[in-house]
């Protein structure tokens, strides 16, 4: 491994070989786990010297971070083309929270896909709330008129493609351009697709947000958060975060950076494993809609087909005329998926959703009850065979 410049690697490439700097890993492959909490100077002058550099790289203290977690941003940051930086965070939660409190002040106001995570609504619409900022909820489907819902008092746009829950697929070129030419900053959960599969900066996003706890740890191990962003926000999201007391932990940021190595090639298995049962599912006649954005009839379809690189694991479908004791059964009948919240692992889950729940702008106009599916590594044969199974319970329910 050398620090010589190279060309533009290939992703699989580059997420075996990001942010392993030979100072940080010194003769091993990984960047070993510095825990901390004080950096020691040899004498004073060098303590006075470390209050003039707010850089990764330069030891100060423990909560700004040393090599272990250095190493995970520095590779997050060569992820996404166009970026200047990443912060850390504990948490998806944590990391959107903090780059919203680092571009609104008292009296701005916010606008929000009504498909956005439901953590994310609820901090606009009670920490941001309090903090006299007024959040606004739109179409996730609005595209470029967008700009007929901007006041002058507004000052970013949360956006969320796809949604979590119902997928829609966003014009995020088409939002981020009316928004930049409104003075207006954009923030991306990007978590679904990560910067491999969506590479948000370059589509004019302002801040780029994943919840590092899915695809990026990838083994269900580890909460973490991260937010790429370019040179006109870095300081003031550098300085948010420190503000904040904001620090991830070394084992913690360890992990992220070996889950990152094998990305590639989990994101296409996740990818390859979804399709498949998301196509056998189309093709059940207790199925309605599969609400997958690599599928033509997924809203958005067009807009993913022309974006993105590639989908992940996360998809819903609805049950045809299944009320909650029938979703239940079927789920409940499951053995390969667990039934929890998040997703990314290498397992499979299972979990009753209800989008109507969380909907202020827009309305849920799904029929029938909807159950998301998080497709891990599992053969999806055997996975194929395990909802098989379920259906037949949900039969037995539904009787």
């Amino acid at each position: 491994m050398t620090d010589r410049p190279r060309k533009p690697l290939k992703p699989a490439t580059q997420a075996t070989n990001s942010g392993r700097r030979s100072e940080w890993t010194g003769a091993v492959v990984n960047p070993p786990v510095w825990r901390a909490s004080t950096h020691l100077y040899p004498d004073v002058v060098a303590l006075r010297e470390g209050l003039t550099s707010n850089a990764d790289g330069r030891f100060f203290y423990g909560r700004r971070g040393s090599p272990t977690q250095w190493s995970l941003a520095d590779a997050l940051t060569e992820m996404e083309p166009g970026a200047t930086g990443t912060m850390l965070y504990p948490s998806g939660v944590a990391a959107i929270s903090c780059a919203l409190l680092a571009v609104l002040k008292p009296g701005d106001e916010i606008l929000i896909a009504d498909s956005s995570y439901d953590p994310s609504r609820s901090f606009a619409d009670v920490f941001l709330k309090r903090m006299e900022v007024t959040a606004h909820y739109y179409d996730p489907l609005i595209g470029a008129d967008i700009a007929n819902l901007f006041s002058d008092k507004t000052r970013a746009i949360l956006l969320e493609s796809p949604g979590s829950l119902s997928f829609e697929v966003q014009d995020v070129p088409a939002i981020c351009a009316a928004a930049r030419k409104a003075g207006i900053t954009t923030l991306l959960d990007n978590t679904w697709a990560t910067s491999r599969f969506f590479p948000a900066l370059e589509k004019g996003v302002d801040i780029s947000i994943v919840a590092a706890t899915k695809y990026i740890v990838g083994h269900s191990d580890v909460m973490l958060g991260a937010a790429t962003t370019h040179d006109k926000y870095w300081n003031r999201l550098r300085r948010t975060a420190q503000q904040l007391g904001q620090v991830v932990s070394p084992d913690d940021a360890y992990l992220a950076a070996r889950g990152l190595r094998t990305l590639e090639v989990r994101l296409r298995q996740h990818e390859s494993s979804a399709l498949t049962i998301a196509r056998w599912l189309k093709e059940r006649e207790e199925v309605g809609l599969v609400l997958h954005p690599a599928l033509p009839d997924c809203p958005g379809h067009e807009i993913w087909k022309r974006d993105f690189l590639g989908s992940s694991g996360l998809f819903s479908f609805e049950l045809k005329q299944g009320d909650e004791a029938s979703r239940a059964a079927f789920v409940d009948a499951l053995d390969l998926f667990g039934i929890g919240y998040s997703w990314g692992g290498y397992e499979s889950l299972a979990l009753p959703v209800d989008p109507a729940k969380h909907r202020t702008a827009t309305e849920w106009k799904g029929k029938g009850a909807l159950v998301r599916l998080n497709i891990g590594l599992e053969d999806p044969d055997d996975l194929i065979a395990d909802l098989a199974n379920a259906f037949e319970h949900y039969h037995g329910a539904g009787s």
